[in-house]
């Protein structure tokens, strides 16, 4: 098994940290797992994105050419992320922030194909990750949220355990934040399998 993914956002919406626990979750299962973050220069509303590939072999290389699964949090990210996702791959969109139909396929070179749109083309899944996050009691979540989707959904990660994972990646100053974030993860995945 090996799932590259790419995650993107814009600053401020935990893509990176999304990035690092998705590849230290993956680490805790016994993964073979890369991280490739880069981001604009801007602390906040710049682009962030991460390639993340978590596998049960070596990895050569951190870079992503071709995408498994792309995690899209902003209507910015949608042409980029869709532009190296593998045909047949999961586009995962954060539907709170992201509208699927603004995007113009000729922009991205995928003009429908005769007898089927470019959503055809991949399997596309909408998480409406930050209500559900602003529900649970803070939207700042939302990325935890997409993260139990995608584990769900591609079956990378089992996620078994949530609240133990999170205590060991988060500093002892941050521990107040292991059970909402672990929430968010679990509403994510609850989301994914309806």
């Amino acid at each position: 098994m090996s799932e590259k993914t790419v995650f993107a956002g814009f600053g401020g919406q935990g893509i990176i940290s999304l990035g690092q626990i998705w590849g230290y979750f993956g680490m805790k299962e016994g993964k073979e797992v890369s991280f490739f973050p880069f981001y604009g220069a801007e602390k906040r509303g710049g682009i962030a994105r991460a390639n993340c590939i978590v596998s049960d072999e070596g990895i050569a290389s951190p870079i992503i050419s071709k995408a498994d699964s792309v995690v899209v949090m902003n209507q910015d990210s949608l042409s980029g992320c869709v532009s190296v996702l593998a045909e047949g791959g999961l586009l995962l969109v954060n539907s709170s922030l992201v509208d699927l139909d603004a995007l113009d396929p000729a922009s991205v070179g995928l003009a429908p194909e005769k007898g089927g749109s470019w959503k055809d083309r991949f399997r596309v899944v909408q998480v409406a990750a930050g209500e559900i996050a602003a529900k649970l009691g803070s939207v700042k979540t939302a990325n935890m949220v997409m993260l139990g989707a995608l584990a769900r959904l591609t079956g990378a990660l089992s996620l078994d355990s949530v609240d133990s994972i999170l205590t060991g990646f988060f500093p002892k100053s941050k521990q107040a934040l292991v059970p909402l974030n672990a929430s968010a993860i679990r509403a994510g995945m609850n989301i994914a399998s309806m």
